[in-house]
């Protein structure tokens, strides 16, 4: 016999009580809302004001420093870079009181102007490219560095764009052996798409399970095998051609910005991933014979 019961918290905690809990999640949404908005380059205190007025509505710079317990000064320098923004707006009254965009609209504004920013710098690439090849050149030293470039990438920004790069830029293998959990990312970050479409030999060892299997539906079910049970799950790593290679260097379950990867065109290191990969896929079965 199953018996559903619902407990309704307002019977059995203090009043009080149940105002901390409603107010400590509300504190722990707008973290996250507040950590979000990182992400649209806001600072923290300039989120922090943002949410302010938009929630408060209209209010002096008196009011939002001392409400959120910023130096009045730092306080108007906030204001500032939120207009310049375009995402708050002052009114011509004394004293000047500010008001915010709703929160779709404000979101949309700073998405716009980040667009701006990337296709003037788009505009702005040949002309500087020209001027860089107008200059002379100066190297004193012809040698070439022959063995051992090393790259340091931090974030997911960062990784996306090399990624996108080396998986473009293939011309003969992609090897790629990474956990289900990062073969998920792999898969909502569109690098999956590209190297279905590469004419390249792929090769893909995952930990992937029946339950996420479809992100290898089509041609590249054929050339994906599991990952068998003794290797460990945090193993990460692409490699290129046999020329170049990414390695994670932490779990990609972590927060975007402190995901850490090492990119390398190293012959030695290349090759002693080569050598792991090799192993890890003679040692494996491919998903539709398991």
């Amino acid at each position: 016999m199953t018996c559903n019961m619902t407990i309704d918290a307002s019977k059995i905690l203090p009043t009080s009580m149940q105002s901390d809990i409603s107010l400590s999640s509300h504190e722990v949404l707008f973290d996250k809302i507040r950590n979000e908005l990182s992400k649209f380059g806001l600072t923290p205190n300039q989120s922090k004001v943002f949410l302010y007025l938009e929630k408060y509505g209209s209010s002096t710079a008196t009011q939002v420093s001392k409400a959120l317990k910023i130096p009045r000064t730092e306080t108007y320098h906030l204001l500032t870079n939120l207009q310049n923004k375009g995402i708050i707006s002052a009114a011509f009254q004394h004293p000047i009181r500010f008001t915010s965009l709703p929160m779709d609209k404000a979101i949309t504004t700073l998405i716009n102007a980040e667009k701006e920013r990337v296709k003037n710098l788009e505009t702005q690439e040949k002309k500087l490219i020209d001027m860089w090849n107008a200059l002379p050149r100066f190297k004193t030293n012809n040698e070439e560095v022959k063995d051992g470039k090393f790259q340091m990438l931090q974030g997911t920004n960062q990784m996306t764009g090399k990624i996108k790069e080396m998986l473009s830029g293939s011309k003969e293998t992609i090897q790629v052996l990474a956990s289900e959990k990062d073969f998920m990312k792999f898969y909502h970050a569109g690098y999956l798409e590209i190297i279905e479409n590469s004419k390249s030999e792929v090769q893909i060892i995952s930990s992937s399970s029946e339950k996420t299997s479809y992100i290898f539906e089509g041609n590249l079910m054929s050339k994906v095998k599991k990952t068998p049970m003794k290797i460990k799950e945090d193993l990460c790593f692409i490699i290129i051609d046999e020329k170049e290679s990414i390695l994670f260097m932490k779990n990609t379950n972590e927060v975007s910005q402190n995901v850490l990867a090492m990119w390398t065109d190293s012959s030695s290191m290349v090759y002693t991933l080569k050598l792991l990969f090799t192993y890890v896929w003679s040692n494996s079965k491919h998903f539709k014979n398991e």
